[in-house]
C-alpha cells in the first residue's frame, strides 16, 4: 500500500492545517444529518491541500456516496446518467442520505464541455442529496456559472512545520532513521503539497534503514513555478522582501501582465488612502521602466520594474491585513477585447485619411481629436466625408449623429426634380389644349356658317339704310357750299 493511502487521515482530527475550513465542513455535515438541507459544498484549493481527504471523511458520515470525475465525464448525458438520478432520489433502504462527489469540475472547458456545466447547474437545482464539488483554481472562468450557488471553502497550503512533524511520525512508524534537515528540505520542496512530500519520502526510504542528505538527489526538486495569482497574493499580503523576491523568481509571466494584475488588486487589499497612493506611485515608476525596456530593448530595466511593482508595493502598507480578499484578473484586457471592433474601424478610417493626406496611419490617428472638432459642423463634415470617401458607419468615429447633406445640395436636387416635374406638367397641359382646340374647331366651324348668314343679312340692311343718309349728306353739303359762295 502506498504511504499516502496508508497514512491518510481516518477522521477530521487527523487532518493537518485548515482549522477554520475543517470547522465549517463539520457544521455543514451536521446540518444535513439533522435534516436541514444545505447548499452544495465547494472545496477549492491547490493540489495536496486535502480536498479528496475531506470528501472521503464527509462520505463516511452518510450511508452511501456516488463519485464522479467531471474532467473525465464532460458531456451532459454522461454526467446526468451517473449523477443526475442519484441526486434526485433517495437510497434503497429508507430515506437515508447519500453524498454526491464531483471532482475536478474546473476541468470543463471549451465548447464541447458546455453541456457538462449545464448538467451541473441542473443537478444543483434539482438535488435533494448533499453534494461536494472540488476544484483547483478559484479564479477559473469554468466554474463561474455555478460557484455562486455553492458554499465555497478555500483550502490553504499546509505549513512547512506541519509537514515536517507528519514526516517524522511516518519515519518512526516505518522504522526509518532520519536527519531533521533532510525532512525539512523535503517539506520546503513540496511547497505546501503534503501528498507530494509523503511520496518523496517513500521513494527515498524504500529499502533503506536511514535517509541522509545524499538521498535527496534521488528526488527531483518540485517544480516551484507559481501562477500569477500566487505572486500577487505574496506581494499584497507580505512585508518581507526575501519572501516577495522568492515568489517573483518562481513566477513565469510577462512583466506587463504581472503589473496589470497588481494594479487591479491593490484597492481590494489595501484600505488606507495613503497606502493606496504610495502603491500606485510605485506602479507608475515600474511602468516607466518597463516602457524604457521595450522602447530601447535594454531589458536590464526589468529588474527595476520588478523591484518597484513587488517590494515597492508591498512596503507601501503599514501592516499586513488579516482578511480574505477576492483577487480578480486585470480588466484592461477585457476592455481591449470589447473595443476590438472599434479599434478596427478606427484603423480603417485612418488608412483612408492617410492615403488622401499622403501621410502615415499613425500621424492620421494623432489628428483624430481635431477631426472630431471639425466634424461638429454639418457642412464641413459633409465635405470631409465626401473627400475622404467615408461611409456612414465610419463617420461615427468622429460624431454620433449622421451627416446630412447641406442646403445647397438639397436645393440643387430639388430644382432638378422641380424642373422635371414642370416639364411633365407642361406636356400634360399641351396635350389637354390640343384636345380642347380640336373640340373648339368642330364647334366653331358650325357656328361660323350661322354667323356668316346673319352677318350678310345685317350688311344688306345696313347698306340700304346708309343710302338715304348719303343722299342727305350730299344735299346738305351742297347747301353749305352755296351759302359760302353767297357770303362772298
Amino acid at each position: 500500500m502506498l504511504w499516502t493511502e496508508k497514512y491518510r487521515p481516518k477522521n477530521f482530527d487527523d487532518v493537518l492545517g485548515n482549522i477554520k475550513a475543517k470547522k465549517e465542513i463539520l457544521e455543514w455535515t451536521e446540518e444535513w444529518k439533522n435534516g436541514n438541507p444545505q447548499k452544495c459544498l465547494f472545496l477549492i484549493g491547490p493540489p495536496g491541500t486535502g480536498k479528496t481527504t475531506f470528501a472521503g471523511l464527509i462520505a463516511g458520515e452518510f450511508s452511501d456516496s456516488v463519485e464522479l470525475n467531471a474532467s473525465d465525464k464532460r458531456s451532459y448525458d454522461a454526467i446526468m446518467g451517473v449523477v443526475g438520478e442519484a441526486s434526485s432520489s433517495m437510497t434503497l433502504f429508507g430515506n437515508r442520505l447519500k453524498l454526491i462527489i464531483l471532482d475536478e469540475v474546473d476541468g470543463l472547458h471549451g465548447n464541447d464541455d458546455r453541456g457538462g456545466s449545464r448538467a451541473i447547474n441542473k443537478i444543483l437545482k434539482d438535488t435533494i442529496q448533499p453534494i461536494v464539488m472540488m476544484a483547483n483554481d478559484p479564479y477559473s472562468n469554468r466554474i463561474k456559472s455555478f460557484k455562486n450557488k455553492c458554499q465555497v471553502i478555500n483550502l490553504r497550503k499546509v505549513h512547512t512545520n506541519s509537514i515536517v512533524s507528519l514526516l517524522k511520525k511516518v519515519c518512526v512508524k516505518e522504522g526509518v532513521e532520519f536527519e531533521e534537515h533532510v525532512l525539512r528540505t523535503l517539506a520546503k520542496r513540496s511547497n505546501g503539497d503534503l501528498r507530494s512530500a509523503i511520496n518523496d519520502l517513500e521513494i527515498m526510504a524504500k529499502g533503506e534503514e536511514k535517509i541522509t542528505s545524499e538521498d535527496l538527489d534521488l528526488v527531483a526538486p518540485k517544480d516551484g513555478r507559481s501562477n500569477v495569482f500566487d505572486a500577487v497574493r505574496t506581494i499584497l499580503k507580505s512585508k518581507t522582501p526575501a519572501n516577495i523576491k522568492g515568489a517573483m523568481r518562481q513566477v513565469e509571466a510577462d512583466p506587463s501582465l504581472l503589473l496589470e494584475m497588481v494594479t487591479e488588486n491593490i484597492p481590494r487589499e489595501y484600505e488606507k488612502k495613503d497606502e493606496i497612493e504610495k502603491a500606485y506611485e510605485m506602479i507608475s515608476q515600474a511602468d516607466i521602466y518597463l516602457g524604457r525596456a521595450f522602447s530601447t530593448r535594454a531589458y536590464t530595466y526589468w529588474k527595476y520594474a520588478y523591484e518597484l511593482m513587488s517590494v515597492g508595493v508591498a512596503l507601501s502598507k503599514d501592516e499586513t491585513y488579516k482578511k480574505f480578499a477576492r483577487y480578480t484578473n486585470s480588466s484592461v484586457y477585457t476592455i481591449l477585447s470589447k473595443n476590438r471592433s472599434k479599434r478596427d474601424l478606427q484603423n480603417k478610417v485612418a488608412e483612408k485619411i492617410a492615403e488622401k493626406l499622403h501621410t502615415s496611419k499613425k500621424v492620421a490617428i494623432s489628428q483624430f481629436p481635431y477631426f472630431e472638432i471639425m466634424f461638429q459642423d454639418n457642412d464641413i463634415a459633409y465635405n470631409m466625408m465626401t473627400y475622404f470617401g467615408l461611409e456612414d458607419d465610419e463617420v461615427k468615429v468622429f460624431r454620433s449623429r449622421k451627416v446630412k447633406p447641406p442646403k445647397e445640395v438639397k436645393s440643387k436636387k430639388s430644382t432638378k426634380t422641380s424642373k422635371s416635374k414642370s416639364i411633365h406638367e407642361e406636356v400634360k397641359a399641351d396635350n389637354e389644349t390640343l384636345k380642347t382646340q380640336k373640340k373648339v374647331k368642330k364647334s366653331s366651324s358650325s357656328n361660323d356658317s350661322k354667323k356668316s348668314t346673319k352677318s350678310s343679312k345685317r350688311s344688306k340692311k345696313a347698306s340700304s339704310d346708309e343710302e338715304p343718309k348719303k343722299k342727305e349728306d350730299a344735299g346738305g353739303s351742297k347747301e353749305k357750299q352755296v351759302s359760302l359762295f353767297s357770303f362772298k
